[in-house]
């Protein structure tokens, strides 16, 4: 059976510095990091003080006060992306098979809030005082579910949970469903809130995330000097279509969904395969699909979280898979500005790729000073770089083994 070509008709995001794409661009183009004291809970007792967290989201302003009020923050942020990107499309449901329109969109942890805030009242009151709603709040899959519901969407609706890498296999496995027949139209990403004290006790502990106090030198991809990343929150949510499909409804189209890689180190539970391999392979995969030859990718949005392992080992990846074509490489971390959304990650960083396709535009990794001696590849320190953009990669890791590369270009009839 041969493959149907998939193009991108919808964007939506909430972010720590935007919580619509327009906005969350615009601070993107001005170089702005959402990087903070934690304000979600009391940090006082904790190494960590800083995080990357959403301000001034209202979901009452974002959908219907009663779905909110049913929902953690998490879905909330999958649930205000997603109609985003559904206006943004330009979508009609009463013009469309339902059944053709499908949801994937995952979180990597769930609402860690609502089992807190559960075990303290088993503690305090006993189980019979539990939220009669708190499996359906806390569960990770009911992102998904309260999206198609919001939607109208009653075509295939799954959730993936690969840690960092979920919002980017949520996108390709939404992408292969269009590519083989399942569906004509499908929302997919990813979103995120854990900023609580278990999920940042918990990232402390494992010594994966940065301690420093300066919002400006925590996130630092790359740098000689990063110590871990800077937790973040929010979601990111594209529309994928079948190119017929959005040809025929005279939707607008961002950018074409070319290719996807995924694959296992099956080496370590948090830690990336020392040589780079597996997620080499990924991108090896998706630059197959897409009839790429490593000199045609432009650009690559690296996974670049400012751990030691991932930093370096995704750069001995990058070598790998491009060769020599990787010293010509554009790289640059997005969560250097925006932190690490865990399994919100892949799908903004997805719309990121789009809109540097669309602008020729790719930010600085800022806060990045001096690169790690083996971390010698085109960061993008110092000032964005504006060029011409036809393909653009975007890396996802996962703790797990779990790797994921999505390709984009430039959309061409």
């Amino acid at each position: 059976m041969s493959k149907r070509r998939v193009v991108v008709t919808g964007l939506g995001a909430v972010t720590p510095i935007g919580n619509n794409v327009r906005d969350f661009w615009s601070s993107i183009r001005a170089g702005r990091v959402g990087i903070g004291s934690i304000t979600a809970f009391d940090a006082t007792d904790y190494k960590v003080k800083l995080a990357a967290e959403v301000k001034g989201f209202d979901a009452r302003e974002r959908m219907d006060f009663k779905m909110a009020k049913r929902m953690e923050r998490f879905s909330q942020f999958a649930v205000a992306a997603a109609s985003e990107a559904f206006l943004d499309s330009g979508l009609d449901m009463e013009k469309e098979d339902a059944f053709r329109a499908g949801v994937i969109i995952g979180s990597g942890v769930g609402s860690l809030q609502e089992v807190e805030g559960a075990a303290e009242k088993i503690r305090q009151k006993g189980p019979s005082r539990v939220n009669p709603l708190l499996v359906p709040r806390m569960i990770s899959n009911m992102a998904a579910g309260n999206v198609s519901i919001q939607l109208g969407f009653r075509g295939k609706c799954t959730s993936v949970a690969t840690a960092c890498a979920t919002g980017s296999h949520c996108i390709g496995d939404a992408f292969r469903a269009i590519q083989y027949g399942d569906a004509d139209i499908m929302a997919a990403g990813g979103t995120e809130s854990c900023i609580c004290p278990t999920g940042v006790a918990g990232f402390t502990a494992l010594t994966a995330l940065s301690q420093s106090k300066d919002p400006m030198r925590a996130s630092i991809p790359f740098d000689k000097d990063r110590d871990g990343f800077v937790i973040g929150e929010g979601a990111g949510v594209v529309i994928l279509e079948e190119l017929e499909h959005a040809k025929a409804r005279g939707a607008h189209i961002y950018a074409e969904a070319a290719g996807y890689g995924a694959t296992g180190d099956a080496y370590h539970i948090t830690s990336p395969i020392e040589d780079g391999s597996g997620a080499a392979k990924a991108m090896e995969l998706a630059m197959q699909e897409a009839g790429a030859l490593p000199e045609d990718i432009d650009y690559i949005n690296a996974h670049g979280t400012g751990t030691h392992h991932n930093d370096l080992f995704e750069t001995r990846a990058i070598k790998a898979a491009f060769g020599n074509a990787a010293d010509g490489l554009v790289i640059n971390s997005t969560k250097s500005m925006i932190g690490h959304l865990l399994g919100a990650a892949g799908g903004v960083e997805f719309i990121v790729c789009v809109k540097s396709i669309n602008d020729g535009f790719i930010h600085q990794t800022m806060g990045t000073k001096e690169t790690d001696e083996e971390c010698d590849l085109n960061y993008v320190l110092g000032a964005p770089v504006e060029k011409p953009i036809h393909f653009a990669m975007s890396n996802s890791l996962g703790f797990g083994g779990h790797n994921a590369a999505l390709l984009i270009k430039s959309y061409e009839d």
